[in-house]
């Protein structure tokens, strides 16, 4: 079971069981919206109100990447992943929703405003990077970046400063997306350098943001082309047999 947030644990003790006392008349999304958005002061937003395979129960696709379950009426609420039994074992329903969701989330973020590599012949697998500059293992992957690009992966970088305006990398990652030659000052920073403090608009904050939307709370975090997310760092072995590349 997915781990919730803590604005939906809060909604846990509150408001998850409360919907029988409103009116009949108020639609799933009506009663729904008070008991989230409302009761949470509008830190957290419904996204999505979507059937399953189930007549009476619902999907509830959260802002912060969370997912819950309704009944048709709206009355009760309950958290967890769905699945679908058959002779072969299990499907998990929920994780196939996420995936599809990460991948419609990360292909509207322009490459722009992304720090990508990219190899000098054919691209043959593409995956995205959420990442610190001063995360150890992130140094690590980066570490690896010759190799990933000479057996065809080309990596793109966004910006998760742990702990957002309040990490030490928040400024340090502010100065690279600011940069002139984002990919020297990136891999400068990456090694240790000190930077120039620079200041203009960037999408830190959006990626950081988009980041804990999709449940990220560490980095690296790596994001594969079919919306499969892997915290942590990975060999180039390991990561690139995920990639069904040789």
């Amino acid at each position: 079971m997915k781990q919730l947030s803590k604005a939906v644990l809060f909604l846990t003790g509150i408001t998850l069981v409360l919907l029988s006392n409103t009116a009949g008349a108020q639609s799933l999304r009506e009663k729904l919206s008070a008991a989230i958005e409302t009761a949470s002061q509008n830190q957290l937003q419904i996204v999505a109100i979507t059937k399953t395979p189930l007549s009476n129960i619902y999907r509830v696709e959260l802002s912060t990447g969370e997912m819950l379950y309704a009944d048709a009426a709206g009355d009760y609420l309950f958290a967890g992943d769905m699945y679908k039994t058959s002779a072969a074992g299990l499907m998990n329903l929920s994780a196939g929703t996420r995936t599809d969701r990460t991948v419609e989330l990360i292909a509207a973020v322009p490459e722009e405003e992304m720090i990508i590599f990219a190899p000098d012949t054919e691209t043959l697998a593409t995956i995205t990077v959420f990442t610190d500059v001063d995360c150890t293992y992130c140094r690590k992957l980066h570490g690896d970046i010759e190799e990933l690009l000479a057996r065809g992966v080309k990596v793109r970088y966004m910006a998760y400063p742990r702990g957002g305006v309040n990490a030490d990398s928040y400024d340090k990652m502010i100065s690279v997306w600011c940069s002139d030659d984002r990919h020297k000052s990136f891999s400068q920073a990456k090694n240790g350098q000190n930077l120039p403090a620079r200041d203009c608009d960037t999408p830190v904050l959006k990626h950081y943001a988009m980041g804990n939307q999709l449940g990220i709370t560490g980095t690296p975090a790596l994001i594969m082309p079919d919306g499969t997310l892997v915290p942590g760092y990975m060999d180039v072995d390991r990561l690139t047999a995920m990639l069904n590349l040789k």
